[in-house]
């Protein structure tokens, strides 16, 4: 397991980490997982044995049992907890109440949220505070002055965000370097073979303004598992059975698991060990989030930190997954032509 710098700060996080979104179950999540206290604490003894320091999960996940379970976890096992990264999110609804300051990024639910989530986590600071998404109605001064209240408090250490627009992203930065509040270091966004949109705007700004990437989802919701192939019926007790999410082109996807196949024959491992590998070949991304629902799929998981590629197996990767080209980047490719040395120059 390699550890790499969390955005512009000094932490270091493993290039893994352990996602906690199949901890608990409670209604809707049960599609998800519904993992209880017991298998969550082998999960993480093995990630943490297999050199994870990173966990993440959210006050939503599973009505807030996530949190509950990782901090039970986190105390049975007695880890240390300054060797132990932990990263929770604010945002969503957390429980079956139906008022209008129960959702979104106001002082008002941020400030209840930090607490209650320390509180289900039982820690006096949490690593790493996502924002989940963004909130349209808040002013985003509001929401990140009080998230550095919280880091000024001592209840958080850094702040990240999660599904924002590029704009909204650089946004942000700009308004927390004017008012000289801390800023985000990370971003975790959907990305993974099946899904690269996010090379099209928001990994080049990540990489200008040196904020980590930390994909979600880097199996697209289990269709790069292995246990999906164009010729077979979904799988008994896949979660894209029951929960079609993310939204993926199927056909392309299939051609990209078409690829693959060779691949994993000849290093003799699941796709899924290939698709995480891929990812952390990208020298943009941070960590890579993982989902497991047993140790033995974890541990398959984790041993995408040993697999390389070879050039050719990078260039088969890339052609079944690349993005076509829109605008204005076949434009800026155009151009960038003439400013490159040797380029032609246009006449006066």
């Amino acid at each position: 397991m390699q550890y790499r710098l969390l955005g512009q700060t000094g932490l270091y996080v493993s290039e893994i980490c352990l996602g906690t979104m199949t901890f608990g179950g409670d209604g809707f999540w049960k599609v998800i997982g519904e993992l209880g206290i017991d298998a969550a604490t082998e999960l993480v003894n093995a990630a943490f044995d297999g050199g994870v320091n990173f966990f993440d999960t959210a006050d939503v996940y599973s009505e807030g049992q996530s949190e509950v379970i990782l901090g039970k976890a986190l105390q049975q096992l007695g880890l240390p907890r300054d060797e132990v990264v932990i990263a929770t999110k604010v945002r969503e609804r957390v429980g079956k109440g139906n008022t209008p300051n129960q959702i979104g990024l106001s002082r008002h639910h941020i400030l209840n949220g930090v607490d209650r989530s320390l509180k289900r986590l039982q820690v006096d600071y949490i690593d790493l505070y996502q924002v989940h998404g963004f909130d349209l109605l808040t002013p985003i001064e509001e929401t990140l002055s009080v998230l550095d209240d919280v880091i000024t408090a001592g209840k958080v250490r850094y702040i990240g965000l999660c599904n924002f627009s590029a704009w909204q992203i650089m946004k942000a930065l700009a308004i927390a370097d004017k008012y000289q509040w801390h800023r985000f270091e990370s971003v975790q966004a959907y990305y993974s073979l099946a899904g690269r949109d996010l090379e099209r705007e928001i990994i080049p700004l990540a990489q200008d303004q040196r904020l980590s990437i930390l994909p979600w989802s880097p199996l697209a919701g289990g269709l790069l598992s292995g246990k999906f192939e164009r010729e077979k019926d979904n799988p008994t007790g896949a979660r894209r059975t029951t929960f079609d999410f993310p939204p993926v082109d199927l056909e392309r996807t299939y051609k990209i698991i078409d690829a693959l196949q060779p691949i994993a024959q000849s290093h003799n491992c699941s796709i899924a060990r290939i698709a995480l590998a891929w990812l952390l070949s990208r020298n943009y991304v941070t960590s890579v989030l993982i989902g497991a629902k047993s140790v033995e799929q974890l541990r398959d998981n984790l041993m995408a930190a040993e697999l390389t590629f070879t050039d050719d197996e990078l260039c088969a990767i890339d052609e079944s997954s690349r993005l076509p080209v829109e605008y204005p980047q076949w434009m800026l490719d155009y151009q960038a032509k003439e400013r490159s040395p040797g380029g032609s120059r246009p006449a006066s």
